[in-house]
């Protein structure tokens, strides 16, 4: 189960794409949108970061910051980042820790084989640092406007 609406926003500090360290607990003041997604470059989290892209300046407008999040490495998201022209910030989870801690590495099953992935989940965390809602099994296309008329 990810992390419920009404918790804090379990904190943690973790490289971004350009390798500087990022601390979620920073951004307290700002509404944050934190996106966990699978996989950097592979078609449906590029459509939720793309959409992410183009909704990035009207987020901006509503003191939001968007923050993707995989299990991917930092050159990965760097990659990423550059070839989609994506203006927000990618962190690297590469030990699953935050991930893990918002209750979204699971076991999940494709063509009847099972592994762990990233159940893609998206969490908006209010200004105070509390996670106001949960998208879970997030479906890409569309989910940036739903997430943007979320926080109003």
């Amino acid at each position: 189960m990810p992390i419920a609406a009404g918790q804090p926003a379990p904190d943690f500090t973790l490289p971004t794409e350009t390798g500087d360290m990022l601390t979620l607990s920073s951004l307290r003041g700002q509404w944050v949108v934190l996106y966990a997604y699978p996989k950097d470059d592979t078609s449906g989290c590029t459509t939720e970061s793309c959409e992410f892209r183009d909704a990035f300046p009207r987020f901006g407008g509503k003191n939001a910051v968007i923050l993707g999040i995989s299990p991917d490495g930092v050159k990965s998201h760097q990659k990423f980042k550059t070839k989609y022209d994506l203006p927000f910030t990618l962190v690297a989870d590469e030990e699953k820790v935050a991930l893990q801690a918002y209750g979204v590495w699971k076991e999940k099953s494709m063509y009847g084989k099972k592994y762990m992935g990233v159940e893609r989940t998206t969490f908006v965390i209010d200004p105070t640092g509390t996670i106001v809602k949960v998208f879970e099994k997030v479906k890409p296309a569309g989910h940036a406007a739903e997430v943007e008329a979320m926080i109003g």
